[in-house]
């Protein structure tokens, strides 16, 4: 099984620019809480990249638009991001729901969150 963290932003450098800038000046407006929760403004949060690396976790990481491209098919349902999908063979399902990955409030808890339901 591997995990699909897709996040709700262009993978574009202008999407990234305008992610940052929105995350700086106006964080509570922000509509990733996923990047909120595994990155701060400029760099990846220190906790989540500690997880990531020691974990034994397939985990891809992929912004809204390369998900939608890589996975398009008519077939595919339609899914509120950020979402974190699992994939197990060709099946996905939704791990982490958009409104899950809202009610958490860190990436410690987040950690915790993927690790309880794996």
């Amino acid at each position: 099984m591997k995990l699909i963290f897709v996040y709700n932003v262009s993978a574009t450098k202008a999407g990234w620019l305008l992610a940052s800038a929105h995350k700086f000046f106006s964080p509570n407006t922000y509509k990733c809480d996923l990047c909120n929760l595994t990155f701060g403004v400029f760099s990846e949060n220190k906790k989540w990249k500690a997880f990531r690396k020691s974990s034994n976790l397939e985990m891809v990481f992929l912004h809204k638009d390369q998900f939608l491209k890589q996975y398009k098919s008519k077939w595919l349902p339609k899914y509120n991001f950020p979402v974190i999908l699992s994939q197990d063979q060709d099946m996905l399902e939704i791990f982490l729901s958009s409104v899950d990955i809202e009610k958490i409030k860190d990436a410690e808890v987040l950690i915790d969150a993927v690790q309880s339901r794996l």
